[in-house]
């Protein structure tokens, strides 16, 4: 086929103007950058839903944190006023005035059920936060050394074989029995062996990856397991860590209430204290709200941060990038 080189309105020379080879130009790869948590966030915000789950912890996060910094509350501050004792929200905005104090009704000591609420979700969410951070760093930084080195495997798994057979439960409440019922006791005791079962998932996870291609190349090459453990494999499972926090978090304040509920938990005014200290209230006709209030709140803020970390664990999956 014969084309009229004319049309191009170009000399000969400029069409067919040499072009210098360069090996390194040619290896380039022309493609957009790829910004691993740029990805994750895009994937995250995308779906609607998040945004709104989102908001709701923010939300929670700051009436947990941020309220009590603003409110002067005093649990025994109407304990002389009987008047003040088990109302009802609609009975305690009328007879004490409409404020944000008493939207939930008052307590047994006629205080204020909103306020108490916020002050208790502080040291139940708090002490789940630290629990969960010990034990995922503790679990995940062993449990990928103990996928890799076969002499800690045989040492970790008789550990675990024996720790694992012993009601995790039933371990807590021994140990809170033993020790104060303090927040740091309480820390103590759901992280003596919390961090086992993550390390145990995480060095199943390990096994599973590391005689990949990668990882032998750079056995050949010399470099160290941890190097290979912290480099090549724990970045690999980003996903997963995330969604076991998303499980983590929630099961803490979970324990928590349960403890205090069956009166092993904190002496401080945590979300489980409430809880048992309205027991009464609970089929009491007008007190209602002094249990349900708190359970109701516990459940929320861990249903919440559950699916939050969920959808965020999705997202880190390389996977739902493209």
């Amino acid at each position: 086929m014969n084309y009229d080189l004319d049309q191009f309105g170009l000399s000969k020379e400029e069409l067919f103007s040499r072009v210098d080879h360069s090996d390194l130009e040619s290896e380039k790869i022309t493609a957009p950058r790829y910004s691993y948590w740029h990805s994750v966030f895009r994937v995250f915000f995308k779906k609607k839903i998040n945004i709104i789950i989102l908001s709701i912890l923010a939300v929670l996060i700051l009436f947990t944190y941020l309220y009590p910094l603003f409110t002067e509350y005093d649990k025994f501050g109407n304990l002389l006023d009987s008047a003040t004792k088990h109302l009802s929200p609609k009975v305690a905005i009328k007879q004490l005035g409409f404020s944000i104090h008493w939207i939930l009704g008052t307590g047994a000591a006629g205080n204020s059920t909103f306020d108490a609420i916020w002050f208790g979700s502080r040291i139940s969410v708090t002490l789940a936060f630290v629990c969960a951070a010990i034990n995922l760093t503790v679990g995940v930084l062993l449990g990928a050394v103990w996928g890799f080195s076969k002499k800690f495997d045989m040492i970790m798994m008789n550990v675990y074989n024996i720790i694992a057979n012993v009601p995790y439960i039933l371990l807590i409440s021994v140990v809170v029995m033993i020790m104060t019922a303090s927040f740091w006791s309480m820390v103590f005791a759901l992280t003596i062996t919390g961090w086992m079962s993550i390390a145990y998932f995480i060095r199943t996870q390990v096994i599973i990856i590391r005689d990949r291609e990668y990882n032998l190349a750079s056995k050949c090459l010399g470099t160290s397991t941890a190097k290979i453990a912290m480099k090549n494999i724990l970045p690999f499972m980003t996903s997963v860590i995330v969604t076991l926090a998303a499980t983590e978090i929630p099961s803490y304040i979970s324990y928590e209430v349960f403890l205090a509920y069956i009166g092993m938990g904190l002496s401080d005014m945590s979300l489980g204290r409430l809880i048992f200290d309205a027991e009464s209230a609970m089929l009491t006709p007008g007190w209602e709200f002094e249990f349900w209030s708190p359970v109701a709140i516990a459940a929320i803020i861990s249903i919440v941060l559950y699916v939050v970390g969920q959808n965020l664990g999705d997202a880190s999956d390389p996977r739902t990038h493209m």
